[in-house]
């Protein structure tokens, strides 16, 4: 027969532990989403000769939007408010989330920052950044005819 160690604090402590879960539950207190920060999702395309970012941001408008674009870097920032509704009885319960936000996001090659077209329709924001010249593929044709080029051997 084994004998194990009555150790009360650490049973005290994993009982708190429960109850604070416990009346979180009820309360409707979720800690993940309380403490984690909002920003909106980002789609990246890259086209031949353009990147185009899609960015979600419902329950906007464009003017309330600042978007900045540098020639490697997108950054868009903005703000969510609070629309401050009462009902007579019951419980209001919301899953929204206010405030400001700021997402920057990294580009994969250099674009012509001064030439970025936009459009927002839907909650959607939609960038057109033109590829800077030499972030294009360009194509290089070799010549093989030459026989000073050509490999020893062949």
């Amino acid at each position: 027969m084994a004998l194990i160690r009555w150790q009360p604090f650490q049973e005290m402590e994993t009982l708190r532990h429960q109850m604070d879960k416990m009346f979180d539950e009820i309360a409707g207190y979720n800690r993940e989403v309380t403490t984690k920060t909002w920003s909106p999702a980002v789609e990246l395309e890259d086209t031949n000769d353009n990147l185009i970012l899609r960015a979600e941001v419902p329950g906007l408008e464009g003017k309330d939007l600042d978007i900045q674009v540098a020639r490697e870097a997108v950054s868009i920032a903005g703000e969510t408010r609070y629309e401050n509704k009462s009902e007579e009885r019951g419980y209001l319960r919301s899953e929204f989330r206010y405030g400001k936000f700021q997402r920057t996001i990294p580009l994969p090659t250099a674009i012509k920052n001064d030439q970025v077209k936009a459009e927002f329709k839907n909650g959607i924001l939609i960038l057109t950044m033109p590829k800077a010249e030499e972030a294009k593929n360009k194509v290089v044709k070799i010549n093989l005819a030459d026989d000073k080029t050509a490999l020893p051997n062949s």
